[in-house]
Formats: C-alpha cells, structure tokens, sequence
C-alpha cells in the first residue's frame, strides 16, 4: 500500500512539473521577432540613414502597436527567412512572402494583408513577346526562394532563368543588359524600379499574373505552425483592426497610386 502510494505521489509531481514546465514554456507573445527583407522597396528597404522604412516596416510596426507587443525587426535574405523562422531565430515574417500551398507545408499564415499581381519589366523599346515561345532563349532575372522563380522556371521553360539575392540585383543586370527581362510583384517593379530614376528608359511589358497555383492568396504573415493558433489569432485580429480603424488605408495611400488590399 505504501509503495502504490508513492508512486502515485510520484507520478502526481510528475504531472505537475510537466504542466508548470509547458506553461512556462508557452509564449505570451508580449515580444515578437519579426523577420523582414530590407531590400525590397517599397515594401521594406534601408534608408540613406541605415534605418529600415517602407510599407511592410510601417505596416509590421503598425500591427505591433495593435497587439501591445514589443517587436523587434531582424533583417534577413528573403531565401533565408524560412530557416530562420524554423529554427526560432524569428518569430513571424513580414516580407511580401505569398501564401501558396507549398509554402504552406512547411509554416502557417495569417490572413492576407495585401495582394498584387506579377509583372515582367524590360527596355521599353525592347519589343519583347511575353510568351514561352516568344521568350525563347531571353534571360529572365528573378529574386530567388519567390514565387516570382518558381513561376518563370515553369512557365519559361525554354529561357534560361538567372537567379539573384535581391530584386535589385537584377535590376542592375537589367541595366547592364546582363539579363533581358526580369519579373516581379508589379507594385515592387512600379514604385521600387520604373518611377526611379534608375528605371527610366525601362517599362512594363507584357500582361498581370496573378495565377493562384503559383502567386497564392496575397501576402501574409508567417510563422511555425506551432505558433498558429495563439500568434496567428493575434496578428488575425490585428490585421483586422487595422482595417477597420483606417490605418491600413493610411499607409496604402502614403505608398501606392492603387488598393493593393486583398480581394477578400
């Protein structure tokens, strides 16, 4: 009797570790690591200052502030945010990242926050036929790990596709007519390229994209899977809030000539 009392007594303490060790272990989500590019204007870019601004910083920056929680921006190649997320250096990610059912295997999304389509842009004098045959042999430029990639790779089977780190990477091999062509979510293409006076003599070619087998839902916010259910139902709602309350617009409007709010 006395040992069945013991090891029940064990077996109680047991649980009870376990349980206050899960609970100590489960976040509060008072603080988030949020995983941005900063080299994607408009969306996220470095200033002249070093600082980081653009539409997603102000919008991560904006939900934070929605979630009373003290965000800390960590800036990371798009094709590494993925494994950062994974192995916990991040929290989430706000980085134009599209929500498609690929990604979505390997991590969870908020709600959609924004939705644009793709678009190629090349010389505007270069009279080029956006088409697979049409593109037969051209050099397509792409951002790599971006649905921009997996798109031209499937589509453009017959050109020969250069893959970059940045977006703005293969826009200096555009100019320097390393490349024909590049594609590219068409406000980044707009806003970070065409109206600078880097993209002058340059033009959009071609029609929108926006084919949800490879370019998804519109962008979200990512995060483990783990994570979905109390993180995801924070930034949800925040999300939501924002608007509701205007904000959303009000940084729409500081950034874009257009609604890139989701359909939705």
């Amino acid at each position: 009797m006395q040992r069945r009392h013991l090891i029940a007594l064990a077996a109680l303490a047991c649980s009870t570790l376990t349980a206050l060790s899960s609970h100590a272990q489960a976040p509060d989500w008072k603080k988030v690591r949020i995983g941005v590019e900063g080299a994607y204007p408009p969306f996220s870019e470095v200033g002249p200052d070093g600082k980081l601004k653009g539409f997603e910083i102000d919008y991560a920056l904006a939900l934070c502030a929605e979630m009373k929680a003290e965000c800390t921006l960590v800036q990371q190649d798009f094709d590494g945010l993925i494994p950062a997320l994974q192995a916990r250096k991040i929290d989430a990610i706000i980085a134009s990242m599209s929500i498609t059912d690929e990604r979505k295997k390997a991590i969870a999304f908020s709600k959609a926050y924004y939705n644009t389509p793709a678009r190629f842009a090349a010389k505007a004098d270069a009279k080029l036929d956006i088409s697979a045959a049409g593109m037969k042999g051209k050099k397509i430029g792409v951002q790599r790990a971006t649905i921009h990639e997996k798109f031209a790779a499937d589509q453009f089977k017959q050109s020969e596709i250069v893959r970059y780190a940045t977006q703005d990477q293969a826009y200096l091999d555009l100019k320097s007519g390393r490349i024909d062509a590049t594609v590219a979510d068409s406000v980044a293409i707009d806003t970070g390229f065409l109206k600078t006076a880097g993209g002058k003599g340059y033009a959009f070619v071609g029609p929108a994209f926006d084919d949800v087998k490879y370019f998804g839902t519109g962008s979200g916010v990512g995060m483990r899977k783990a994570d979905e259910k109390a993180l995801g139902k924070k930034f949800n709602d925040a999300i939501a809030a924002l608007r509701a309350n205007g904000t959303f617009k009000k940084l729409n409007d500081k950034y874009f000539e257009y609604d890139v709010s989701p359909k939705q």
